[in-house]
């Protein structure tokens, strides 16, 4: 599976965070989620979604080798892990999270709960295109 997003089709619900909220750490916390979705203002109706696209940047400057590649979704080893923060800092997409408290960061890894809910499929299966939802 490849996540890709139709932002034209994003209304700002944030479903998908709470999903991935729930997904991750068992808790409606949209702070807690690994894919974010920002409004662009002062013109609403325009949003950003960010997620992992599972570049490797990470996994190349881990000094420890923590985040390895398992059937392409980079996968974050939390007892190798050293905190250092050099992943967070290095991504691209600034698709890596930190949570006060924890001791590694943490990212998407391809679960899928947000395609499953997002009720407008801004958030999608790249490989299986764009499901049109009937609510």
């Amino acid at each position: 599976m490849k996540i890709a997003a139709a932002e034209e089709r994003c209304s700002g619900c944030r479903v998908c965070q709470l999903v991935c909220s729930l997904t991750l750490f068992r808790e409606t916390n949209p702070g807690k989620a690994a894919i974010r979705v920002k409004g662009e203002f002062p013109e609403p109706g325009r949003y950003w979604i960010t997620f992992c696209d599972q570049c490797g940047k990470c996994a190349e400057v881990c000094p420890v080798e923590a985040i390895t590649a398992d059937g392409g979704v980079y996968r974050i080893d939390r007892d190798s892990c050293t905190g250092c923060g050099l992943c967070v800092d290095t991504c691209p997409k600034g698709a890596m999270f930190t949570l006060a408290g924890e001791d590694s960061p943490f990212k998407c890894e391809l679960c899928g709960a947000c395609l499953e809910y997002c009720p407008r499929s801004a958030v999608f299966d790249a490989d299986g295109g764009i499901p049109i939802r009937r609510w």
